[in-house]
């Protein structure tokens, strides 16, 4: 059994991983997390695209699907907690994929729900897992990508995974109409994630990780791996920064929290998760059962909601044209403001045309602002905190959602369909404002890291 026992032993992967060109390796992660992602992304809006046909089946109320959407994302705060954890103990890869296969299963059994009591405990499962697997997937990128360069290719990720969301409205729009029956197959598209087991034997585990724990052999086989493929296709490497002296070494744990190094960004950032889930969720799950409530037909509702989608990859590929180019602190503030406007026309307006106009809006920010969000956040953690204070504000902003569809439903009770989309604006600009006055800034320590290794000769 390796030895396990942090070290206090200089460490120096995060700089030798940082002068790396981007290179085979790297584009074969983009693809196998923008996999993941496609059907995490597939699977987390399948509750609420089908949830319309739910209501006329079991004679599911709005409220129903508030308990339901509420205990799922109690769900995703213990998925992402754990998964936190689990990632600091086993390692980013297994537990990568150890969540990629929970949340399939789980997705595969709600086909099966034959009642709301079911489907909401399936849901949550599932909601378990896909938080979990999102958490160590942003933590994996950011330790395998060079600094400079990270930015760029997560919102990659993001902008092939995203497409799930659209996929997964039109498969609904097509799918639901067939027969009584059919809905249940949005669930089962969801559950295709499990072939994400097809990429892992080509994926390594983090230096970064396995030096803070101390197994500097195995770590120095991965970089001497990585170094000799990247030499191969790009010729001589630029020599890396000298190696940092860490400090004494402590496991990681919630007694991190003590540390005002570590309190500080997971408090900034939780308020970022909480304004972003409460107020992304409040729109993408509600949107279709609000339409549909208000008159609008089922099929429309879904159809309109399934155009909005399309704007989400655009989104994060914009996202990919500034997140390295400017402040990820200042994007993120703009893109906010520029949610919150949309999302509050969204609701003013039920003329087709500006319903779907507004909405792919919303969705083309929102979805880069994800892409900024993911890569902003593990940037301010060193490799001992970051995957504890990752999971922690994402499940924390995942767990304040479960009061989100309470105050919406009961918004949408007692002062109607508009109030909702006021609230949900209001989250937005929250964030943005205390994003504005208390979030650090990134983009001097990138460019540091670029201007200090000399690119080599063929990138």
């Amino acid at each position: 059994m390796p030895d396990l026992t942090p070290t206090s032993t200089p460490t120096n992967a995060a700089n030798r991983l940082d002068r790396l060109p981007i290179s085979r390796f790297h584009k074969l992660a983009t693809v196998a997390l923008a996999f993941a992602y496609f059907f995490e992304f597939a699977d987390i809006n399948t509750f609420a695209t089908t949830a319309p046909v739910m209501r006329e089946q079991w004679g599911v109320t709005i409220n129903h699907i508030a308990y339901v959407t509420s205990l799922s994302f109690v769900g995703m705060f213990i998925g992402s907690v754990v998964a936190g954890g689990l990632a600091d103990r086993l390692g980013r890869k297994r537990t990568l994929v150890a969540t990629t296969i929970w949340f399939s299963i789980w997705s595969f059994a709600s086909v099966f729900a034959w009642d709301i009591v079911s489907m909401g405990f399936f849901r949550v499962m599932t909601s378990a897992g896909l938080s979990a697997m999102t958490v160590v997937a942003v933590v994996y990128m950011n330790e395998l990508f060079p600094r400079a360069k990270r930015g760029k290719f997560q919102a990659y990720v993001i902008m092939i995974g995203i497409c799930g969301t659209p996929a997964t409205n039109l498969i609904a729009s097509a799918v639901v109409p067939i027969a009584d029956w059919t809905w249940r197959l949005v669930f089962l598209w969801g559950a295709f994630g499990v072939l994400f087991l097809f990429f892992v034997r080509r994926l390594v585990e983090s230096p970064q990780w396995l030096e803070s724990r101390g197994r500097h052999a195995e770590a120095e086989e991965i970089l001497v791996g990585l170094e000799r493929d990247a030499t191969a296709e790009h010729g001589t490497l630029p020599e890396a920064l000298p190696p940092l002296d860490a400090g004494p070494a402590t496991r990681a744990g919630l007694g991190m929290l003590k540390d005002k190094r570590f309190l500080y960004p997971t408090i900034l950032l939780s308020v970022l998760w909480i304004s972003q889930t409460i107020g992304f969720f409040g729109f993408s799950s509600w949107a279709p059962t609000l339409l549909a409530a208000e008159g609008v037909s089922v099929e429309d509702s879904i159809f309109y909601v399934a155009l909005t989608t399309i704007g989400a990859p655009l989104g994060s590929f914009l996202a990919s044209l500034v997140t390295d180019r400017y402040e990820r602190k200042w994007c993120l503030v703009v893109f906010g403001l520029i949610i919150a406007g949309s999302g509050l026309l969204y609701g003013l307006t039920f003329t087709p045309l500006l319903i779907v106009a507004f909405g792919f809006l919303v969705n083309l920010f929102e979805r880069g602002y994800t892409a900024l969000a993911y890569a902003y956040s593990p940037e301010l953690y060193d490799t001992r905190g970051r995957s504890l204070g990752t999971s922690l504000s994402y499940g924390l902003g995942r767990l304040s959602n479960a009061a989100g569809p309470l105050i919406i439903a009961g918004l949408y009770s007692g002062l109607g369909y508009q109030a909702v989309f006021f609230f949900i604006a209001g989250t937005w600009v929250v964030g943005a404002l205390v994003l504005a006055i208390f979030g650090p800034a990134t983009r001097k320590a990138r460019l540091a890291a670029e201007a200090a290794a000399v690119p080599a000769t063929s990138r």
